[in-house]
């Protein structure tokens, strides 16, 4: 089974902490529809003859498209690669885009499963983070859009500077409220260049404090694991049945095909990236080129990116598949380095099973660096 990303590089605004590569002006919206749906059908031998499991729509924002734009872009797909007979179509989606006539047209087209993007309830967080919707718009939206789809994601952030314990509780109790059966949650995350980064130098926005970071992730596994949620990777959950496929494909180590700019491929062996540029992407594909670089990944590459996935998710690293698949020199390292974290109780070792504990789960990206092996090759 694999999977297949479409990314959508087109905003209306720019959010103040997105790193992520889009554009706000839809000037080239047409042509680069039609790129895409060219990249597609170029590429439909990238997997050979296996099954496509999962479609998603990211970006930017692929909710501001037509219709009738993700209609020709899933219906490319379709002729182009064998599609299971019941794929995960997801769409990420921003609250001000979903009306209700609009989530009625996206029910309408193989689309089965929303992620939308609310980041918090609370207008002062919205407008710190330079989200283009507010509050009531995000309610309203879930009101409806639990009326037509049955499986929808929400994005919270955690962490933003003035976002009391008891404030990111009633986030949570919102989403709880409606039955939403996945949840994706990120700690806000000051990255180099963006809006963001530029407001905490200039002393506008407070630097946002790890300590209360800790503490709302925290809140957040208690909370929604007493209330039915398998924490299966270090900011998502999901209820039995509701976890992403498309996410999952990625932390399993499963094969991917990314389409547009900036997009990312894997294909078991390779990994590969589209140029993180709209005009140059445009233009490669008018002088039919594609426009990507691939790296062949080394065994230790191998090795270091199955930990670090590991050790985000409910599967954990499995001793078997590290001395199988890398051989007694790699897991011997392993066990090595893991010695302190077994003893702080930050990892646990079940059934030759590697994972994080509940303590060691915020420091996992951390944790799984000091496994790495760099130098082996």
């Amino acid at each position: 089974m694999a999977g297949i990303y479409i990314h959508i590089p087109f905003c209306k605004q720019a959010c103040h902490y997105c790193d992520f590569h889009f554009s706000t002006s839809m000037k080239k919206k047409d042509e680069m529809i039609l790129a895409l749906a060219k990249e597609i059908e170029w590429r439909k031998n990238y997997f050979g003859n296996e099954l496509i499991e999962s479609i998603y729509f990211g970006g930017g924002t692929p909710s501001i498209l037509e219709i009738s734009d993700l209609r020709m872009l899933i219906d490319t797909v379709y002729e182009n690669y064998r599609v299971s007979e019941t794929p995960e179509i997801t769409i990420e989606a921003n609250p001000d885009d979903l009306s209700e006539e609009r989530i009625i047209e996206l029910s309408k087209i193989k689309i089965n499963r929303l992620s939308i993007g609310v980041q918090s309830f609370f207008e002062e967080d919205l407008q710190l983070m330079n989200r283009a919707h507010n509050a009531a718009e995000a309610k309203k939206c879930l009101e409806i859009a639990t009326r037509y789809f049955d499986n929808i994601s929400v994005d919270l952030i955690y962490g933003i500077p003035g976002l009391t314990n008891e404030k990111w509780q009633q986030n949570i109790q919102v989403l709880l409220d409606l039955n939403i059966p996945h949840i994706s949650s990120y700690a806000l995350t000051v990255e180099p260049k963006t809006a963001l980064a530029t407001l905490i130098k200039n002393g506008k926005i407070p630097t946002p404090d790890d300590g209360v970071a800790h503490d709302q992730f925290l809140l957040l596994v208690e909370t929604l694991e007493n209330n039915g949620f398998v924490h299966y990777e270090l900011s998502n959950f999901g209820k039995p049945d509701y976890f992403s496929r498309n996410n999952s494909a990625y932390w399993l180590g499963k094969k991917y095909l990314g389409i547009g700019p900036s997009a990312h491929s894997y294909d078991g062996k390779n990994r590969s990236w589209n140029i993180a540029n709209n005009a140059l992407y445009l233009k490669s594909l008018t002088e039919n080129v594609l426009p990507l670089e691939v790296e062949t990944l080394t065994t230790t590459d191998r090795y270091n990116e199955y930990v670090m996935t590991g050790l985000r998710t409910v599967w954990g690293v499995s001793l078997h598949r590290i001395e199988s698949e890398f051989g007694d020199t790699y897991l011997k390292y392993l066990l090595q380095n893991a010695e302190n974290y077994l003893k702080e109780e930050k990892l646990q070792l079940v059934d030759n099973i590697l994972k994080t504990t509940n303590k060691g789960k915020f420091f996992c990206d951390g944790i799984a660096s000091d496994l790495f092996w760099l130098n082996l090759e």
